[in-house]
């Protein structure tokens, strides 16, 4: 593979052959990215709403404890 790159000029390794993978390959690349940018939201969400749960728990906790004490 580096003796068929080797005889190439610089733009064709470093522009014609990313370009072409790109076309080729660039419906796949844009599901993989958007899988990834879909599932880190899911976990921000999942993250998110587990924390709000936390904090009312312990705040209705909080708030019962306090009542037990009158």
């Amino acid at each position: 593979m580096r003796e068929i790159f080797a005889g190439m000029p610089w733009w064709v390794k470093w522009i014609a052959v990313p370009v072409i993978a790109i076309f080729v390959f660039g419906g796949l690349i844009a599901s993989v990215v958007g899988f990834v940018i879909g599932l880190l939201f899911k976990v921000l969400v999942f993250v998110v709403v587990v924390g709000g749960l936390i904090f009312v728990v312990r705040k209705f906790m909080s708030s019962s404890s306090s009542r037990c004490d009158w």
